[in-house]
């Protein structure tokens, strides 16, 4: 089930934890085509790079919808306290790497 509490049909990106300290997490997240995190909240300050170019589909707890398009090796920062779930909206695999800063809570 996911946050909203309807049912998943999508299948669940992969995060792999790089580097974690008392002042870092680095996390490379990889989605096959149509894959998702689920929804989460970003306790702390982030930024992403993404590997591959590509598309996500983005969609909040209030029912909107957003669309990013990623370009490999161009980050991009968020505030803590984001509340999403990201999708893979394109029909290749994509990666990205998020860095979250543990001194920057929200």
């Amino acid at each position: 089930m996911s946050a909203t509490g309807g049912l998943r049909c999508r299948e669940p990106a992969v995060a792999t934890v790089q580097v974690e300290d008392a002042h870092v997490r680095v996390t490379r997240w990889d989605f096959a085509p149509g894959a998702e995190t689920g929804f989460h909240r970003h306790g702390w300050y982030y930024v992403v790079v993404p590997v591959h170019d590509g598309t996500l589909h983005i969609e909040f707890p209030d029912g909107s919808k957003a669309e990013a398009a990623l370009t490999a090796g161009v980050a991009y920062q968020r505030p803590a306290g984001i509340e999403h779930n990201v999708i893979n909206g394109g029909a290749a695999p994509l990666s990205f790497v998020e860095t979250e800063l543990k001194a920057l809570p929200g």
